[in-house]
């Protein structure tokens, strides 16, 4: 499964780069994770719970950033395993294009799945990595750009609330 799209930031580059390479931001995005450590030189892992279907599983994987060309592009490389669900893996190359004060973050995603989970169907796995893939990047839109009104919040899977880019505001201060 393949797909693209493009999502505008309001934040400059550098902001929505040093993100890209931030364990909390990454966690804070990725929809349904539990757990991320590491660093962007030795890789991240990760703990995701998800439902695809009628199959629900923990995933614990590894997650490896590639190709890095700061501040314009880079890959990200993941890789799950749902114990008798079966794999999940995938990547994305990210581009970042300054469009004066916002950033154009350009993506395309791949995933491939297998186990139980390859036997649900292309239909419903499909859906399910363009949900996921659009999901993380609302997040991480969410999460990095200013706010479009003064005090705006959204609440994570967890019902933590947080205020809309919360993370630009950490590294301006």
């Amino acid at each position: 499964m393949n797909l693209s799209d493009s999502k505008t930031i309001n934040a400059d580059r550098a902001t929505v780069w040093a993100a890209l390479l931030n364990p909390d931001v990454l966690k804070a995005c990725v929809p349904g994770c539990q757990d991320m450590t590491g660093s962007p030189e030795d890789g991240f892992e990760a703990v995701v719970v998800q439902k695809v279907g009628p199959v629900k599983a923990t995933f614990k994987g590894a997650v490896t950033l590639s190709d890095i060309n700061e501040p314009e592009s880079l890959t990200i490389t993941g890789e799950g395993k749902g114990g008798a669900a079966g794999f999940a893996k995938g990547g994305a190359d990210v581009r970042l294009e300054a469009d004066g004060d916002q950033t154009i973050l350009h993506y395309e995603v791949e995933a491939k799945v297998g186990g139980k989970l390859a036997q649900l169907g292309s239909r419903i796995i499909d859906g399910f990595a363009k949900k996921m893939a659009d999901q993380f990047f609302q997040n991480f839109q969410d999460a990095v750009g200013e706010p479009t009104t003064e005090g705006e919040t959204i609440t994570t899977e967890i019902g933590e609330e947080k205020k809309k880019g919360w993370f630009k505001r950490l590294v301006s201060n």
